[in-house]
């Protein structure tokens, strides 16, 4: 009786697992196929040069696009390498019909974090003047990034305009300003890094990026002039794009002090934005994926639909 009684159980229990295991498999099949949106790509469109070097950035498009294109910046510690795209960092845009622009560009310290924010404002006039040959609207563009990207895209919200007085083509007389930004945790404030583990504790910049912005930042006078320049939290105006704003809490390297600082300074000038507090999140972490798919549909919501 007893003998009976552990195999019943046993094949209960050999049920349950089996259907866990289903489950769970069905599980990840779904994710992966999530994560995999079906679209065209394509690679190393250059929108322009820096020195020698071609600047490309990558064509994402849906196999149902909404009219709307988004530029990804593929940059972290303010270094860029191409082709590092990966189509699930992009799959809830591409699924709510997004053409993503994946760009690229050189890294620091070969060139200057100057020079970089110099470089994204030309990708976006390049996307401008290309947007019709990519089927989205010139005046519906948004931009994403984390970390050294999301600082880069505040660079592109606070800075945006028409091009250099001595345009080199067409391109150049094209705007830069994008209509929505949506970021994960940024740095805002360079002069005042707060408690980050790069604060030097002397008012300079960053410990470990010293180099990237040119051999001037080692002089604290000029580190003054140049921290302001690229510093999004001073060029914030009454024309600032919808900004939002993902940002963890326990995050060391940028601290959440510095998307807070910018909250503060742009409802000084009249401008509010929105700014989602992960409780317990650092630098970046494995559930970013569903943080990106709610900053799509807020890109759907604020860029609008094409018609």
């Amino acid at each position: 009786m007893r003998g009976k009684k552990r195999s019943h159980w046993f094949w209960r229990l050999l049920k349950v697992t089996l259907l866990l295991v289903l489950i769970a498999a069905l599980l990840v099949g779904a994710l992966a196929v999530y994560l995999q949106p079906a679209c065209t790509r394509e690679e190393g469109v250059v929108y322009g040069r820096r020195g020698s070097v071609d600047l490309t950035l990558d064509v994402v498009t849906p196999t149902a696009p909404n009219g709307r294109g988004i530029l990804m910046l593929m940059s972290g510690s303010w270094k860029s390498k191409k082709g590092s795209f990966k189509r699930f960092l992009a799959a809830p845009l591409l699924r709510q019909g997004f053409t993503v622009f994946a760009v690229y560009h050189v890294s620091q310290p070969e060139v200057t974090i100057m020079q970089i924010v110099e470089d994204m404002h030309r990708a976006v006039r390049f996307v401008r003047t290309q947007a019709e040959a990519y089927g989205v609207d010139p005046d519906h563009l948004g931009v994403t990034g984390a970390s050294s990207g999301g600082h880069l895209s505040l660079m592109l919200a606070t800075g945006a305009g028409v091009g250099p007085l001595d345009p080199l083509d067409a391109v150049d007389q094209a705007s830069s300003a994008v209509q929505a930004v949506g970021i994960f945790f940024p740095v805002t404030d360079l002069l005042n890094l707060g408690t980050s583990t790069e604060n030097p504790g002397d008012g300079g910049p960053p410990i470990h990026y010293v180099k990237g912005f040119g051999p001037e930042a080692q002089d604290a006078e000029a580190w003054q002039r140049i921290g302001r320049e690229v510093s999004p939290i001073y060029h914030v105006t009454a024309d600032l794009p919808p900004v939002r704003v993902v940002h963890g809490d326990a995050d060391t390297l940028t601290p959440l002090e510095q998307s807070l600082w910018f909250q503060n300074r742009c409802q000084a000038v009249g401008r509010s934005i929105e700014l989602i507090v992960q409780p317990g999140k650092k630098h970046g972490w494995l559930t970013m994926i569903w943080d990106i798919r709610s900053m799509a549909a807020w890109f759907s919501t604020t860029l609008g639909a094409a018609g």
